[in-house]
């Protein structure tokens, strides 16, 4: 059983910072990559970054130098520390896992159940 708790979404004006985290907790060997997603109402779900196990990273143009993506295998966690938040960043913001199964040698896709970001005046 594995689930993944994400927190730290709210209302925020536009030009401040929020910090999203997704913890994984159950039974399993490893989290490998793990990526954050945001959906917008009307808007298809848009892949906002990725984190590979190792670190490598990744982002959509339209956050690179605002966010960043980071993680700390220790605790099973991902973090989002977004920063000069625009009103176009508000959106439901999904965490995404690739789990490798204590009993399986093939990663399951998991997700969170969303956290809303709204930024508004």
């Amino acid at each position: 059983q594995v689930q993944l708790v994400e927190s730290g979404g709210g209302l925020v004006q536009p030009g401040g910072s929020l910090r999203l985290s997704c913890a994984v907790s159950g039974s399993f060997l490893r989290v490998g990559a793990m990526n954050w997603y945001r959906q917008a109402p009307g808007k298809e779900r848009e892949l906002v970054a990725t984190i590979s196990f190792i670190g490598s990273t990744n982002y959509v143009d339209s956050v690179k130098g605002r966010f960043t993506i980071s993680r700390e295998n220790a605790k099973n966690t991902m973090y989002l520390q977004m920063n000069s938040l625009r009103p176009e960043d508000t959106a439901v913001y999904y965490c995404n896992a690739n789990i490798l199964p204590s009993y399986a040698s093939v990663f399951d896709e998991h997700w969170g159940q969303g956290t809303q970001v709204t930024v508004s005046s």
